[in-house]
């Protein structure tokens, strides 16, 4: 299934039905006064969150939705019957958005929520409900009002604890297939992976979901490469894992590279919690490899970790790590001295 991550679509909601002018016409019966009935309402538009789908693919194909308008009153005082709501499911994780993009509307997080994007019209009232006592025969009845109609923007930024970030081949998909069953294309080229992929590790009981953001390169903010566009997947992940290859001869231009593009995307994704990993150790011999560590952790004042992606399984101590970390966060925690757990 090819994977679409923001969809356009219209939205029409159903009209109202008209209210009925009508009298009462029977045998011996005079003046028998109105009866005309009143107008359905119109249908909504929900929009429903479920697991079953992740990705806006179907919204490709079809981008018009239109819920069916209520039906007219009739004489007898009979009502029109209401129009059906239509419903919308989209992928837990989305985000209603309005036309210009810049006002959030709804924001779809969980299985079964619904949301009622466009309201239909209301039915118009028939003679009947004008009858008074100076105007006993009324020949007036109201028009049903027109349901909303709008243009949407659906944006799925995915639901997970732990997002993986890097420069194309630090090693993401390794890590992800080797923590989890997820079977992401891996390559010795850059930009193996081109959409996010997930998975879900399980370790001493407990689970979490790890997301693989496509590689990002400097100038993604302004479309280079694959752009900033799946930036978005990380917006909702409670701790990214920075990794960087430790071979590369410039690790701390790689390091703030990666920062900087998220920084410009959106600067408060700069305080989410960050744990630094270099990869490939299984590349260059120890020493080598706890002297770059000492010397990054000099200059930068953090924190690092050593792995090799292709030894990776579910009990490596960083997998541990991410776990307690992870449940803390679940918890809310104050992760403000995230630093002595890190």
């Amino acid at each position: 299934m090819k994977f679409l991550d923001r969809a356009k679509i219209f939205l029409k909601a159903g009209n109202g039905g008209d209210g009925c002018i009508s009298f009462r016409r029977e045998k011996f019966v005079e003046f028998g006064g109105p009866d005309g009935g009143d107008g359905g309402n119109g249908g909504d538009i929900i929009v429903m969150g479920t697991q079953h789908l992740n990705t806006l693919i179907d919204y490709r194909y079809q981008q018009h939705f239109r819920a069916k308008s209520g039906k007219n009153g009739s004489g007898s005082n009979r009502y029109g019957a209401a129009g059906d709501d239509l419903i919308i499911t989209v992928p837990v994780g989305t985000e209603l958005q309005d036309e210009s993009s810049e006002r959030i509307i709804a924001d779809i997080l969980e299985e079964g929520q619904r949301v009622v994007i466009a309201k239909g019209g209301h039915g118009g009232r028939g003679n009947s409900k004008f009858k008074s006592s100076v105007n006993q025969a009324p020949r007036r009845a109201e028009k049903g009002t027109t349901g909303e109609e709008m243009w949407i923007w659906l944006q799925l930024k995915l639901i997970a604890d732990v997002g993986l970030v890097g420069l194309p081949n630090a090693g993401k998909s390794t890590f992800l297939s080797g923590t989890t069953k997820a079977r992401p294309k891996i390559a010795d080229y850059p930009f193996t992976t081109i959409i996010p992929q997930l998975g879900v590790v399980r370790i001493d009981g407990a689970e979490f979901v790890l997301a693989d953001i496509p590689g990002l390169i400097a100038g993604a903010h302004s479309g280079r490469g694959l752009g900033d566009k799946f930036l978005a997947h990380i917006e909702r992940c409670r701790v990214l894992i920075h990794l960087l290859d430790i071979t590369q001869d410039d690790i701390c231009h790689a390091y703030e590279t990666i920062r900087n593009e998220i920084f410009l995307y959106n600067p408060q994704l700069e305080t989410k919690p960050e744990i630094i990993v270099f990869n490939k150790t299984d590349a260059c011999d120890a020493a080598s490899a706890k002297a770059i560590q000492q010397q990054f952790e000099t200059k930068y004042l953090k924190k690092t970790y050593a792995i090799s992606a292709v030894n990776a399984n579910p009990n490596v101590p960083m997998t541990k790590l991410l776990r307690k970390i992870v449940e803390l966060l679940r918890n809310d925690v104050d992760f403000s001295k995230r630093a002595e757990i890190c």
